[in-house]
């Protein structure tokens, strides 16, 4: 089983040294870097604009993965995109045309992405997966750092990479929320192939990231036969 992309989520970082965060991410092995955008509407919480992305996309050459929880959504897609967005996820519930954001995300030359909450249906995605190049699911409500994962998550992630399967889409399915080496492994037995961590990338400061990520990706599930 291949190991997993780590896309470190910088709402856990230093925010007084953002752009030596993301540059010691890149150098501790990070695959992506998750960008939170929350607008205290959408998601009780408010954090960072196209203006720190621009500012940060000097930094790093990872590939910027901006998870918009604003709404409506349609008005920010170009200013992210200039900023320096390789892709673009977006909520179901954040504007009335999903298959619509998802073409004028593809059309600014980005990757696009359907973010799923734990109370949002999988169904939605069986009328635009032909749109799709990332599947995120949340396994916390979205709005806050730092909350535990959802074990019911796991069953979704099956569904889910069942159905991206049977549809022969080659989108990578990404779960954010409460992700540690504890629970990473059975993420991706269940079929993540791409997993979010906040705390349990930046616990520890720079000198730690390495050893964090790396526990993310060579992270097991446990053997349900093992005597606990």
């Amino acid at each position: 089983m291949p190991a997993p992309l780590i896309c470190p989520s910088i709402l856990a970082s230093d925010f007084a040294r953002l752009g030596e965060e993301v540059a010691a991410l890149e150098a501790a092995g990070a695959d992506w870097v998750h960008v939170d955008v929350m607008d205290g509407h959408f998601v009780p919480n408010l954090t960072i604009g196209p203006e720190v992305v621009k500012a940060l996309r000097p930094h790093t050459g990872l590939p910027f993965d901006v998870h918009l929880m604003v709404a409506p959504v349609d008005p920010w897609l170009e200013a992210f995109r200039e900023a320096g967005a390789d892709c673009l996820t977006v909520h179901p519930e954040s504007g009335p045309h999903l298959h619509r954001t998802l073409g004028r995300i593809r059309q600014l030359g980005a990757k696009a992405g359907v973010v799923l909450n734990p109370g949002t249906p999988l169904e939605v995605l069986g009328e635009v997966i032909d749109l799709v190049d990332l599947v995120l699911l949340m396994s916390v409500n979205p709005g806050f750092g730092g909350q535990s994962f959802i074990p019911g998550t796991l069953r979704k992630i099956e569904r889910a990479r069942a159905l991206l399967d049977a549809a022969g889409s080659p989108a990578h399915l990404q779960v954010d929320g409460g992700v540690t080496a504890a629970n990473a492994g059975a993420c991706v037995a269940a079929g993540a192939d791409a997993l979010v961590a906040g705390t349990a990338v930046f616990r520890g400061g720079p000198g730690a990231y390495a050893d964090n990520i790396r526990a993310l990706k060579t992270a097991r599930a446990a053997d349900p036969a093992a005597p606990a």
